[in-house]
């Protein structure tokens, strides 16, 4: 081997891994840019509607905190939501954090709540 191209070797074993971090993994959690986006808070709402539908609960969506998207067959969203629980305390006021993940599939209009908790 010549000087040339042992240094293009060396060069291209650095920066490839340089590289292969700098770039997004497929099916990797990626931060949502805009979590006041409207279709982000419609799947917010979804989450507490389609949680109080299968517990009975009685959750008040209040707002999309944070949230990430992950590409799969489809899309999966974990979003932290604020609700209240809709019973009148002397605390009255004061939200909770939950972790929603909704897998949405956009060419079907499908919707599935996978997961439903309370944020830690």
């Amino acid at each position: 081997m010549n000087n040339k191209s042992t240094s293009i070797l060396l060069l291209s074993l650095v920066l490839l891994p340089l590289y292969a971090s700098a770039s997004p993994r497929v099916g990797g959690w990626r931060p949502l840019s805009d979590v006041n986006d409207p279709h982000v808070v419609e799947i917010g709402k979804f989450s507490v509607s389609e949680y109080n539908k299968q517990s009975k609960a009685g959750l008040e969506f209040v707002v999309v905190v944070s949230g990430e998207s992950q590409v799969v067959a489809g899309m999966n969203y974990r979003l932290i939501v604020a609700v209240n629980d809709g019973v009148e305390t002397a605390g009255a006021g004061a939200s909770k954090n939950y972790e929603a993940i909704v897998w949405e599939r956009a060419w079907l209009k499908s919707m599935n709540l996978t997961s439903f908790k309370p944020a830690i």
